[in-house]
């Protein structure tokens, strides 16, 4: 009997111990791990890890570490006046595990990044050019405002998880770098989650949690669903 008890004490940490594997990333343990999303292994278990699989580092090549484009105006033609560039892990697999990630933000004349909050990051954001108004509201109970206009070469911070915004107050496009504490900091937009989820919030939920008729939430959900 006890020989059967220390089996099976043994046998829950050694079952424990693998799904610590698949359920955090610990310190890095080698030079690098460069994501490879084909790797049959983590497509064929049914835990979800905090990252990707890493590609055999023989096969690792410059590209891996490499993006172009950053340069490159977006094209801002849409119903905020604002485009990203990202440059995560989707794009620099290299990145993986790494938690660093950035993206270039443009904006047109008076467009804006609306409020929305990065779950998995802090950003840190620099101003190329132009004029920007921005900030980010602190958690309940206080909500408090903290906002400023930035200029070229200013930098600003938006806290983790906290919602937060920039907007084009210049008469000429601005554009910015944002970098972030993560590999895939991830984005939360508050107008298109709450009025555009799938399948969607109950309008008359919304009427009441918003204190408007449905008639306004109605018009909200269109709008969420047909933006660029």
């Amino acid at each position: 009997m006890a020989t059967t008890n220390i089996f099976l004490i043994l046998l829950t940490t050694f079952n424990l111990s693998i799904l610590g594997v698949f359920s955090f990333e610990p310190a890095p343990m080698q030079d690098f791990c460069v994501a490879d999303s084909s790797n049959i292994v983590f497509r064929l278990v049914a835990v979800r890890v905090n990252g990707m699989s890493c590609k055999n580092p023989m096969f690792v090549q410059a590209d891996d570490f490499f993006y172009s484009g950053l340069h490159i105006p977006a094209d801002t033609r849409n119903s905020y006046g604002y485009r990203i560039t990202p440059v995560t892990v989707y794009q620099i697999p290299g990145l993986n595990t790494l938690g660093i990630s950035m993206m270039r933000i443009d904006y047109a004349m008076w467009g804006a990044n609306p409020p929305h909050t990065h779950p998995r990051a802090t950003e840190i954001l620099t101003v190329l050019e132009g004029t920007l108004q921005v900030g980010f509201i602190t958690s309940d109970p206080q909500n408090r405002l903290i906002t400023r206009v930035l200029q070229r070469g200013d930098v600003f911070v938006f806290p983790v998880g906290l919602v937060h915004f920039q907007r084009n107050l210049g008469h000429s496009n601005a554009s910015a770098i944002a970098a972030f504490s993560s590999q895939n900091p991830g984005v939360i937009s508050i107008t298109n989650s709450i009025f555009g989820s799938t399948p969607p919030i109950s309008t008359e939920f919304l009427s009441q949690a918003f204190h408007v008729d449905n008639k306004t939430v109605k018009r909200l959900k269109r709008m969420s669903s047909t933006h660029v």
